[in-house]
């Protein structure tokens, strides 16, 4: 039995600290209650065995614990303090008369906070306690900041076994602290490239290999312990002790999900800011187009038509005083040849102009439309008939077929007009010599389907809706299916046809389409089998 050897002080009271004392001698243990009570603390219990220690430990959740290593029974102090500490968390400093180096080993692997050899002096126990009570606050503060942070956090020694895991950590690598605890950081912390999906080496391992902070580069992947990846960022970095040696790594990261749909909105954002930019600078230069055209389309009109009035009041004037056929003039001199050019040219570009002008009213929705009901059966042939003179002359065979007793027409002539003539003149145009031009007209039903929303079950009613379907078609020209989707743009001609021999503006059939479109119908093209057809399908009534 030994003595506790006092001193006198004038130690005050600190914050009151509660402990359990575990010691089986019991004079001992009632002089070590005295020497803790008259230094200020609290002494909950004494426990005399290593089950005991446990159990109160347990029960009273003391502040502080001072273990006797050597206690009766199966278990000794170390084995209670491995336990205690495991699962309470609960300081503990050794109190012994044993420093043999295989107990000192042994009370080392519990990582104690204070190791007492008895006899027991009342100022180095109050200095061991308020070292041990210091470093367990500074301790628990830290543990405490790891694991609130919200990135994870994982420390390895230098051989890579890891030594701490926070909450955060568990959580997004699905490995829980003591399961982790001291296995291989590889085994635990599995990164792959997104692109690749291979996987690719720890940033601990070059941050202890390079001895400097490594940062994860973009597009890696943590495998969590249930093969869920997640997109992770952040960095690794060495860790020294107070002489600078490496002792081992912190591995710090975060869930980059939110970041990454953050910086995905962002860009949408700026991507659908940069169009709506893009737009109204669209918007405004096709304004400046559309002005353009029509100031311009208008101030050449006005000289066009000028010169075609000046052209047929020359005319006149040659005629009259016998010059324009004059028999001395060779047919290269003619006068009227000459005349006929400037005709044709001027013509040309006036059908240029209007065409311009007309495209221009369509897309402005400001084109004129005055419906009238209309005889197909009487009109139609009135409108080929200028047609049957070119085609006679081209050595053209032009048929027409028209039912007797089609319904009228309610619709706008002027635009039916320009689009029967602009396609029969281009049936003209590219037929050969010899071959049929065909101009057909009838009525036929076309289904139409409309959901009816009053009803619950939202059936879909089909219903006919009959429809005038003109086709216009020519033999001996095939248009290649590559074109044939083509044919209507502004300007377009057909390569490797003999369209570039032609004259015409380019636009005739993109203002046909555009007028069939306005009148609510449709145009649509074929060809195979040595004929083109063109076929208007327009409502009998707008």
């Amino acid at each position: 039995m030994m003595k506790i050897i006092g001193i006198s002080s004038n130690t005050q009271t600190k914050e009151t600290v509660r402990v359990l004392v575990v010691e089986d001698e019991y004079i001992l243990a009632i002089n070590l209650q005295e020497s803790l009570e008259s230094l200020g603390y609290v002494v909950l219990d004494i426990a005399d065995s290593a089950e005991g220690a446990i159990a109160k430990a347990t029960e009273l959740r003391p502040n502080l614990i001072l273990m006797d290593i050597r206690l009766r029974g199966e278990m000794d102090g170390i084995q209670a303090a491995e336990q205690i500490w495991h699962h309470l968390q609960i300081p503990i400093i050794y109190v012994t008369g044993h420093s043999d180096q295989s107990t000192v080993e042994r009370a080392t692997l519990t990582s104690p906070f204070g190791y007492i050899l008895k006899p027991i002096k009342e100022q180095e126990l109050y200095v061991a306690i308020q070292t041990a009570l210091n470093r367990y606050d500074r301790e628990q503060f830290l543990s405490s900041v790891l694991r609130e942070m919200g990135d994870g956090v994982i420390v390895v020694d230098t051989e890579l076994n890891i030594k701490y895991i926070n909450q955060v950590a568990e959580a997004l690598t699905g490995w829980q602290w003591n399961e982790a605890k001291d296995k291989m950081l590889t085994e635990v912390i599995k990164i792959i490239d997104e692109q690749t999906q291979l996987p690719i080496e720890n940033p601990i391992i070059a941050a202890l290999q390079q001895e400097t902070t490594i940062y994860l580069g973009s597009g890696i992947l943590l495998v969590a312990k249930d093969g869920i990846t997640i997109p992770i960022a952040d960095s690794a970095t060495p860790v020294r002790n107070n002489s600078g040696v490496i002792t081992g790594a912190v591995f710090v990261f975060r869930d980059d999900t939110q970041r990454r749909l953050t910086e995905e909105r962002n860009l949408a954002a700026e991507r659908a800011q940069q169009l709506e930019i893009r737009v109204a600078e669209l918007q405004r230069l096709n304004q400046l187009k559309e002005d353009f055209l029509a100031t311009t389309s208008h101030e050449m009109r006005t000289p066009l038509s000028n010169i075609k009035m000046a052209i047929s009041v020359l005319e006149n004037i040659l005629d009259r005083q016998g010059i324009l056929n004059s028999n001395t003039l060779s047919p290269s001199e003619s006068v009227a040849r000459y005349l006929t050019i400037l005709r044709d040219q001027c013509e040309q570009e006036l059908e240029l102009v209007d065409n311009l002008l007309h495209l221009r009213m369509i897309d402005a929705d400001v084109y004129p439309l005055e419906l009238t009901s209309i005889k197909l059966q009487n009109w139609l042939p009135h409108i080929a008939e200028s047609f049957h003179e070119r085609a006679k002359a081209r050595q053209q065979s032009f048929q027409v077929s028209v039912f007797p007793d089609l319904p009228p027409l309610v619709s706008d002539l002027a635009s039916l007009t320009e689009i029967v003539s602009e396609l029969l003149n281009n049936a003209c145009k590219y037929t050969p010599p010899d071959g049929q031009i065909v101009l057909n007209v009838q009525v036929i039903d076309i289904t139409k389907s409309l959901i009816n929303e009053d009803a619950k079950s939202g059936i879909l009613h089909n219903f006919q809706v009959p429809y005038f379907q003109i086709t216009i078609s020519n033999s001996g020209v095939i248009i290649p299916k590559k074109e044939q989707s083509r044919i209507f743009e502004p300007f377009y001609r057909i390569p490797e046809s003999d369209r570039w021999q032609q004259s015409g503006t380019g636009l005739g059939l993109t203002l046909v389409k555009k007028l069939v479109e306005y009148l609510q119908g449709t145009i649509e093209v074929t060809s195979s089998q040595g004929w083109t057809t063109f076929t208007v399908q327009l409502p009998l009534s707008l």
